[in-house]
């Protein structure tokens, strides 16, 4: 029996799937280390099986060095794709960090080598119900659904222009620190004001030690309130995913 194998198909389905990988080792959710790497092997290789249907077959195959410079190109785009989806859900990672350092709960940090974060209680639970809520919201598929959209703006083997990727990068950048502000923004008026009012109080009242229950309160609003925070991010994540798309979409990835 002889098995005729197309080679100009393999480099095109090896190309995708380099681009695929890339993307997968850096976006969320699909980075979370808990994921077994057999498994995102598999993904990568079964989209990239999946996209070379579709994708447009050279009808000679290229020379060894073109191939690596290829090779090298979509390592490329496929980071620079992954690091801009997860530029935006850092906002929420972000917006746990504020919490905790307002909160009184940054003493406790540590590293999480699963969703690789150095962070305290809040930081690792945004994060972790961040990463629930794209399996739950189906919003893992409108990301693939974007990364396959990259094959017809970018095609394999062509390279990414990184002059607009780098400029949105640093747009999304900023946006993702005032998203992290807007999340976690009423809680860190409270406690605020939580400061102000035990500082009044030492003030009026110095004998008192106001600023020894600064910890044990902070700690009690942060708690108590922060729960209605994670509940929030029922509405915020799905809203984090239509930004992904946009941002895809302005780095020229399709609409």
């Amino acid at each position: 029996m002889n098995i005729t194998l197309d080679f100009a198909w393999l480099e095109v389905a090896m190309l995708a799937a380099v681009r695929i990988t890339a993307f997968i080792v850096i976006a969320p959710p699909f980075s979370y280390n808990a994921i077994p790497l057999r498994i995102k092997g598999m993904l990568a290789l079964g989209l990239a099986l999946a996209m070379s249907a579709k994708l447009p077959v050279p009808g000679a195959v290229s020379s060894t060095g073109t191939f690596m410079l290829s090779l090298i190109l979509e390592v490329v785009t496929g980071a620079a794709l992954g690091f801009l989806v997860y530029l935006v859900f850092a906002a929420v990672q972000t917006a746990g960090s504020m919490i905790d350092t307002f909160g009184g709960f940054a003493l406790a940090q540590a590293y999480d080598p699963q969703s690789m974060v150095n962070g305290a209680q809040f930081t690792r639970l945004f994060q972790m119900t961040a990463l629930a809520l794209l399996f739950a919201s189906d919003g893992y598929q409108l990301i693939i659904g974007g990364l396959a959209r990259s094959f017809d703006a970018i095609p394999v083997g062509t390279g990414l222009d990184l002059s607009q990727p780098a400029h949105l990068m640093a747009t999304t950048t900023s946006g993702m620190f005032l998203a992290a502000v807007q999340i976690a923004g009423p809680l860190l008026v409270v406690l605020f004001l939580a400061d102000t009012g035990l500082g009044l109080l030492t003030r009026v009242a110095p004998a008192l030690n106001a600023f020894a229950l600064g910890f044990p309160l902070k700690i009690m609003l942060s708690l108590a309130l922060g729960g209605l925070l994670v509940m929030g991010l029922g509405h915020i994540v799905p809203a984090m995913v239509e930004t992904v798309l946009g941002a895809l979409g302005k780095a020229g990835v399709g609409g």
